[in-house]
């Protein structure tokens, strides 16, 4: 069992390490939640609700920007101030199990958006706000448990590897999908070449829209060792008394934040760039969908080699985090994300980098075109630079920031990354309803990539 130091005034450091099951609970936490962005946000959902509940494509994108922007700009205002009530408070397990029943509500929900059915728009929206709203919540008060778990020179490894779990979870979600659940329409059988489990109907899209009951399922099951077997910070006041603290040393937080530089200059990057590399996971597949024409066991395919990829580089960047530091890991992972970005924009159906290629055969084999084979490459560039990005994020900021004043920090750390999370989305959406062009929308993003490059190298760890 873990001591930690219950006084207000006392800098929370344990006494002692809790016991590797209870690590191992809390990682599992990032196995429970990444199915939704891997099957609702990314691969399967989305490029669903774009292709055959919107209009088209193109209207799809702009709808789920909008829906994307406006579940960024709630968790951005509300994130720094649940982060003070909660280091006030003290505990943070009663706020992850809050804010994760709104995450399987609003999963569960998006069952009932049946393709062509304007009227299921709105609700549906909303119920992926909801959902959205519920996992980045009960990420905050999850992260600000990092520091009660291991040593301060292996929180890197520990991020690392949480991120690196987190994408197995997703692969292995994403092929029970594609495997067993989601058919083709065309052939009524899934990539596995079988008949869809639980009779579901490929004409309808059931095979896309139980990923909603399915992330909720998955969450529920997965995220319960980390209440069993992680031990959470006791107990410190009532929550009338927190909210009042919380609330007072908030404004003392963001008094004192133009004094901490590097800090200030960090979160400002942490914005800038996280909204690029949101926007990016969020567009990925519906900019596939557009582009190739690829449906469900397309996409998800794809999506499978980009979280397999991501997987190794999230473990590569944790070991690499403790070795060089969270900041060089970060302006690596940019740096790469920049060249993927901008080749990815130079790659079309019948071109890559300006030079004619075949277009893919009508009824080949899966990704038989150069050009799809090109996108999978630098996909997979992406999925290898964005696991070590976020992990070394988190990491980063745990370095910076004040011990006693974690989960504050961990909520101005969801603050700067989605105070304008909304817009990148709506920019992408914007851009791209004006336009009619999807490839217009997408290429607004290396600015982000750059922008938040530029601000971290005036970040001294």
């Amino acid at each position: 069992m873990t001591v930690i130091a219950s006084e207000a005034s006392e800098v929370e450091i344990p006494r002692q390490y809790p016991r590797r099951a209870a690590v191992i609970s809390w990682i599992f936490f990032d196995w429970a939640a990444q199915p939704y962005f891997t099957l609702i946000t990314t691969f399967v959902f989305a490029p669903y609700f774009a292709g055959f509940v919107a209009p088209d494509p193109a209207r799809g994108q702009a709808l789920w920007g909008f829906a994307t922007a406006a579940a960024g700009l709630m968790i951005a205002l509300l994130s720094p101030v649940l982060g003070a009530i909660a280091d006030a408070s003290g505990r943070r397990k009663p706020w992850i199990a809050g804010f994760g029943s709104l995450l399987v509500i609003g999963s569960c929900l998006m069952w009932f958006g049946k393709p062509g059915d304007a009227s299921v728009i709105p609700p549906l929206l909303l119920a992926y706000a909801i959902a959205s709203v519920g996992v980045e919540f009960a990420t905050v008060f999850n992260n600000a448990m990092m520091p009660t778990l291991v040593p301060p020179d292996r929180i890197g490894r520990l991020s690392g590897t949480g991120w690196a779990t987190g994408y197995v979870g997703g692969i292995l979600s994403l092929i029970l999908v594609l495997g067993f659940l989601a058919a083709s329409p065309d052939t009524g059988r899934t990539l596995f070449g079988l008949a869809p489990l639980l009779g579901l109907d490929p004409v309808t899209h059931q095979g896309d829209r139980i990923t909603g009951p399915l992330t909720g399922i998955w969450f529920i099951i997965f995220v319960t060792p980390m209440f069993l077997l992680t031990p959470d910070y006791p107990a410190r006041r009532p929550i009338r008394a927190a909210l009042r603290e919380g609330l007072g040393e908030l404004k003392r937080t963001l008094g004192e934040l133009p004094k901490q530089r590097s800090l200030a200059t960090f979160l400002l990057a942490n914005m800038i760039y996280t909204d690029g590399l949101v926007s990016l996971f969020a567009f990925g597949g519906i900019y596939a969908a557009g582009t190739f024409g690829w449906h469900t066991i397309q996409i998800g395919t794809f999506g499978i080699l980009l979280a397999i990829a991501g997987t190794l580089g999230a473990w590569l960047g944790g070991k690499l985090d403790d070795r060089l530091g969270p900041k060089r890991v970060i302006a690596g992972s940019l740096l790469i994300l920049l060249l993927a970005l901008a080749a990815i924009l130079l790659v079309d159906k019948d071109s890559i980098l300006f030079v004619p290629v075949a277009p893919p055969a009508l009824g080949g084999a899966l990704f038989s075109g150069a050009a799809e084979r090109a996108y999978l490459v630098l996909g997979c560039l992406i999925g290898a630079a964005g696991g070590p990005l976020q992990a070394a994020s988190r990491t980063l900021l745990i370095r910076l920031a004040p011990r006693d004043r974690i989960a504050q920090y961990f909520g101005l750390f969801a603050l700067t990354g989605k105070v304008t999370s909304f817009i990148g989305p709506l920019l992408i959406g914007a851009i791209t309803a004006v336009t009619a062009s999807q490839k217009a929308g997408m290429a607004l993003l290396v600015v982000f990539f750059l922008a938040g490059l530029a601000l971290l190298t005036r970040v001294r760890e």
